[in-house]
């Protein structure tokens, strides 16, 4: 009997590395899902009915018990905003989640520490090739490497700093984390970072990994250059002036938080029946920015039109600098926080974010000024929605260039335009 136990935790053992190797080799986790006919993508545009849209592509997630919930929101290039709730944000409360429910939207979080630090460096308070010892507490041991990493790299993932680090204690936590929900970024401090940055050696050759502790650092950092809290930078420069009510670090303090979408297993944790409840994580002072906000879809939906439409002075100038390519590569580009790709013949820039319990998707369509947020109270990988309603979309409302593109013609410009 006790071979037999010491064999199944190695068993655990070696597969929890298996899959935490994983995690922290893939640029990004998630799968997004496109039309793969032209039937598919221009079903939008031959019924024109987008309640009727999105259901056709929710509707049969919600019935294979894929996730208990989805709130879809939706920005057209009319600049009107529409909503569609489905299935439960709380099995306990059999209630569709609103525009104004409350999700986790993991990494997501990324978005905003981002514009954060954007409109810092718009204001001349940093600069994008500061490096971590002017960064960082002064006189941080660093190491060689460590000492050349720019802020522009840790929010491009081009830092050379992983995932997160490789140990035993994080494989334990892992283990752990898969047949119970619980965080295993629980043991990332700040100051566990700063002791890890001290023998850091960056990957030969440099080449770009997602990193969750790499934007830790960098909402340390702006704690450390401003002196207020991330919570005080985000009302002050985003929720505050766009107005989002339900967006914040701190759930409990959030409007409708009684009301919010609980979360519940996916395809993660391994080990938890899909549907069954799952804990809300609690992120370290490191990872707090990295992961850390809950938002809604009305709120989401709110950020995305300022993407699209971002206007002048410092705010607009940031929202413009999120959107321009840093890192050139093959597939999804690096922009900060924003992936960019060419899919289905045409631009979307799109995020994912995944945390125990939740999976969240925002997606902009730049030339045809259109969003989709998807929000799930289920962790999966595979996005069935975000990326094909944006293509369905994007075929319905045809710009100048895509009737060229289609009829073979070059476009003809309108009176007055460059």
């Amino acid at each position: 009997m006790a071979s037999r136990c010491v064999c199944w935790r190695a068993l655990r053992l070696i597969t929890a590395l298996g899959l935490l190797l994983a995690l922290g080799a893939c640029s990004t986790l998630s799968e997004t899902t496109i039309d793969s006919t032209e039937t598919e993508v221009s079903h939008y545009q031959r019924g024109g009915n987008l309640h009727d849209e999105v259901d056709s592509l929710v509707q049969p997630l919600i019935r294979s018990g894929q996730t208990p919930g989805m709130m879809v929101g939706v920005l057209l290039p009319d600049g009107s905003a529409h909503f569609y709730g489905y299935g439960t944000a709380d099995k306990a409360r059999p209630e569709a989640p609103q525009a104004d429910t409350q999700f986790a939207v993991g990494s997501l979080s990324k978005c905003f520490l981002a514009v954060l630090t954007a409109q810092l460096v718009a204001e001349g308070r940093l600069s994008w090739d500061e490096t971590l010892p002017s960064l960082l507490p002064p006189g941080t041991p660093l190491s060689a490497d460590a000492r050349k990493i720019t802020l522009l790299q840790l929010l491009t993932h081009t830092s050379g700093l992983p995932r997160q680090p490789m140990t035993l204690e994080t494989l334990d936590y892992f283990v752990r984390y898969l047949f119970t929900g619980e965080s295993f970024y629980r043991h990332f401090t700040r100051q566990y970072m700063l002791d890890y940055l001290k023998d850091f050696r960056a990957p030969a050759p440099a080449h770009p990994i997602y990193s969750n502790v790499g934007y830790g650092l960098v909402g340390y950092a702006l704690e450390l250059r401003t002196g207020q809290t991330l919570d005080a930078l985000l009302a002050h420069y985003i929720s505050g002036p766009l107005q989002l009510a339900h967006t914040g670090y701190e759930a409990a303090a959030l409007p409708g938080y009684a009301t919010r979408a609980r979360g519940y297993a996916g395809d993660q944790p391994k080990f938890i029946a899909r549907g069954q409840p799952v804990p809300d994580w609690e992120f370290t002072d490191l990872m707090k920015g990295s992961a850390a906000i809950h938002s809604s879809a009305r709120d989401l939906l709110h950020l995305a039109a300022a993407f699209l439409h971002p206007g002048v002075g410092p705010r607009g100038q940031a929202l413009q600098e999120l959107l321009r390519l840093h890192y050139p590569r093959q597939g999804q580009q690096a922009w900060i926080a924003w992936d960019h790709d060419t899919l289905g013949g045409a631009d979307f820039s799109s995020m994912i974010g995944l945390v125990a319990g939740y999976t969240a998707y925002m997606g902009l369509d730049i030339e045809h000024h259109s969003a989709v947020v998807v929000l799930q109270n289920s962790f999966n990988w595979a996005d069935e929605v975000g990326h094909r309603l944006l293509a369905r979309i994007a075929r319905a409302n045809p710009t100048a260039t895509d009737l060229a593109h289609r009829s073979g013609r070059p476009p003809t410009l309108a009176a007055g335009t460059l």
